[in-house]
């Protein structure tokens, strides 16, 4: 993955600034459009005022220049070139800072056809919500998460990771995917750790889980990424799946998984059987 230097950073937000005051149509804030215009529409000092920022810093930001933007200057931005909710995001994100205006999450109802989707799906395939309480999955994934997607079990995936022995058995190098999830749990709760729904989740299994509670407490943050999982089925013996997580556009909170059949590297499979050997 490239990442952007500092400067590039900077060019980008002075240039979607730019675009944006552009885009706006003098009239419709109360300016007259009448007059000589050399630049589509709003020109840098009306934009300036309307955002409540000195004309010289707001030319340097749009000029990309090594100016502080704190985060209620880039408020008073947003609102004055009236971004909408993604454009005001996607601003913050550029600046790197965190929108002090920032609206609670917002936790929509999942429509039928994104929860009926999984059954589209031949290989296993479930959906979580923002606590990992699986709302969604399909035969082949109740089939093979055995205590967790299948008859009256609790469909949270950490209290089955954490508090079912089922879970244990099933899941291959248990401790490590175990501190793993626990590390991806607390990246994908960022701001939300106080959300009532996941701290109930989180305070129960540090009490009821000395695991979790180690895991936990060592802070660490990775991201929810795909990979081989391997899984000891009670029915089909070892089974080995490339996992491949999607976020679901329109709502933030749903992650749809799905485990398709991991190829096998033949090298390691005969090194692991010279050493079984």
């Amino acid at each position: 993955m490239i990442r952007q230097t500092d400067g590039e950073r900077r060019r980008d937000l002075g240039e979607f600034i730019r675009a944006q005051r552009e885009r706006m149509v003098p009239s419709e804030i109360g300016l007259p459009a009448a007059g000589r215009r050399r630049t589509p529409g709003l020109r840098r000092e009306e934009a300036a005022q309307i955002c409540n920022v000195s004309l010289t810093w707001y030319t340097w930001l749009e000029q990309g220049r090594d100016v502080s933007a704190s985060p209620h200057t880039l408020a008073r931005i947003a609102a004055g070139l009236r971004l909408d909710r993604a454009g005001r995001a996607y601003l913050f994100e550029l600046a790197g800072k965190r929108d002090p205006m920032a609206a609670g999450p917002h936790h929509e109802p999942a429509g039928r056809a994104v929860l009926d989707c999984v059954h589209l799906i031949a290989a296993p395939a479930y959906i979580l919500d923002r606590t990992w309480t699986a709302v969604s999955w399909n035969a082949a994934a109740a089939s093979l998460f055995g205590g967790w997607l299948d008859g009256d079990a609790d469909r949270n995936l950490l209290r089955f990771i954490f508090l079912s022995p089922q879970a244990k058995a099933l899941i291959d190098d248990w401790p490590a995917r175990a501190r793993r999830v626990a590390a991806e749990f607390r990246a994908a709760a960022g701001g939300q750790i106080d959300d009532p729904a996941i701290r109930r989740i989180v305070d129960t299994l540090h009490d009821r889980s000395r695991d979790f509670a180690r895991y936990w407490d060592e802070h660490g943050v990775l991201a929810r990424e795909g990979g081989v999982r391997t899984f000891n089925h009670p029915g089909r013996g070892l089974v080995r799946c490339e996992q491949i997580t999607f976020a679901l556009a329109g709502n933030s909170d749903l992650k749809l998984t799905l485990l398709t059949p991991a190829s096998v590297d033949a090298r390691a499979e005969a090194r692991k059987t010279a050493l079984r050997a």
